[in-house]
C-alpha cells in the first residue's frame, strides 16, 4: 500500500479545497502575511502549514455561533 504524497507548497486552487476560503481571501492573507507564499515565475505558492496555522489560530481566536 503506497501513502498519498502531501505536497508542502500548493497551488491557489488547492488551498481553497483545503480551506474553503476563495482566491480573493487567500490573496489578502497573503499580501498581509498571514500565510506565507512563494512566486516561481509566474505562479504562486502556498506553503501548506502555513494556511492550516492560520486555520487553527482563526477557530481559536473565534467565538461559537450563537455567543458573543
Amino acid at each position: 500500500m503506497q501513502a498519498e504524497a502531501v505536497c508542502e507548497w500548493i497551488t491557489y486552487r488547492r488551498a481553497e479545497e483545503l480551506s474553503g476560503l476563495s482566491r480573493t481571501t487567500l490573496w489578502k492573507l497573503i499580501s498581509a502575511g498571514d500565510v506565507e507564499a512563494a512566486r516561481v515565475g509566474r505562479a504562486v505558492r502556498i506553503n501548506r502549514e502555513s494556511l492550516i496555522a492560520y486555520m487553527r489560530r482563526s477557530v481559536e481566536g473565534s467565538t461559537p455561533f450563537g455567543q458573543g
